[in-house]
């Protein structure tokens, strides 16, 4: 009998990119509106530096971490909702809550918004290619 909400492991890559780029294309989106009236060359640079970062410390290592663990499922069917553990999903929560907090609070000022939204979520939009580019990799290798 088939479980209900259980699809194949690798699917869970997928369902990983795809989550992960529409957030990413959500939070760039924000980011660009708070920079309209706000764009300077110094917060282009900024979102750079806050793209950098994220990819490099969080997001990059995230995306290897996730569909390693993904991949070692011994079950081939797997919820769909274990494209995540526990603690990364409490860490979106946490991220989510903070963000939307901060921008409704108006504590920080838009040309904050601007270059950080931009970058972080161009940094998600990243880790959301590079789950889908994995997800193509373990299903092309799997028909060889």
């Amino acid at each position: 009998m088939k479980k209900r909400l259980h699809v194949h492991k690798h699917t869970l890559i997928l369902i990983a990119g795809i989550v992960w780029a529409i957030a990413g294309f959500n939070i760039v989106r924000i980011g660009l509106f708070a920079y309209q009236g706000n764009f300077v060359w110094w917060r282009a640079l900024l979102s750079a530096a806050v793209y950098t970062v994220f990819q490099v410390f969080i997001f990059g290592k995230m995306v290897k971490k996730h569909t390693e663990r993904i991949l070692q499922y011994e079950d081939e069917r797997q919820n769909v909702f274990r494209f995540f553990d526990t603690k990364s999903y409490l860490i979106m929560a946490f991220m989510m809550t903070l963000g939307i907090g901060l921008r409704v609070s108006g504590i920080v000022p838009n040309g904050f918004i601007a270059y950080f939204y931009t970058g972080l979520g161009a940094s998600l939009l990243t880790a959301g290619v590079l789950f889908i580019v994995n997800y193509l990799r373990v299903v092309s290798q799997k028909r060889e």
